[in-house]
């Protein structure tokens, strides 16, 4: 019998469900902290404009999206503040590591995140980054910030969970 190869459950190639199965999807980056500091709110999916020793950095998983946010401007979306590291192989050809990405979206999507960042006083953050079919994409969210008392909440839930969790593990 033929036996499928079982994912490589590491960080770097934590593998996502797609509707596709015969595509695969690699994480490279997720921003760890959006969850405890904002409500995420809906979600999208975006392609990423880059240059040649961008992409080659992100595969290589040289990217961070901890400080990073989307800026809507007219009728297009962009990607600030995220560091992708110069590519050590690309000498004068290299690209500049915080500058702004064009994020690759509908029309549609660009004027529901534009409305709802002015009428409803959310934000965009990006949530991951991954390559989907050898492209790079990005899982940006609709996010409104937590107040103190809510992340306080949020570290009381997950400290039950948590305590819920060992009595299971040590009861059996």
């Amino acid at each position: 019998m033929f036996k499928e190869p079982q994912p490589n459950t590491s960080r770097v190639n934590k593998l996502l469900p797609c509707y596709n199965p015969s595509v695969n999807i690699k994480i490279v980056a997720t921003n760890r902290k959006a969850k405890f500091e904002y409500f995420l709110l809906d979600q999208f999916e975006a392609g990423l404009s880059l240059k040649g020793s961008e992409i080659k950095s992100i595969r290589a998983g040289q990217i961070s999206i901890k400080e990073a946010y989307i800026r809507v401007d007219g009728s297009e979306a962009w990607l600030m503040e995220a560091h992708v590291s110069p590519y050590i192989e690309a000498n004068r050809y290299n690209h500049e590591p915080r500058r702004p990405r064009q994020l690759l979206l509908h029309k549609r999507e660009i004027r529901k995140l534009r409305d709802s960042v002015r009428k409803k006083g959310l934000t965009i953050i990006p949530t991951k980054v991954y390559l989907k079919g050898g492209r790079a994409k990005v899982e940006i969210a609709l996010a409104r910030g937590k107040k103190l008392h809510d992340k306080r909440q949020t570290i009381a839930n997950r400290e039950i969970e948590r305590d819920l969790k060992r009595q299971v593990r040590d009861g059996e």
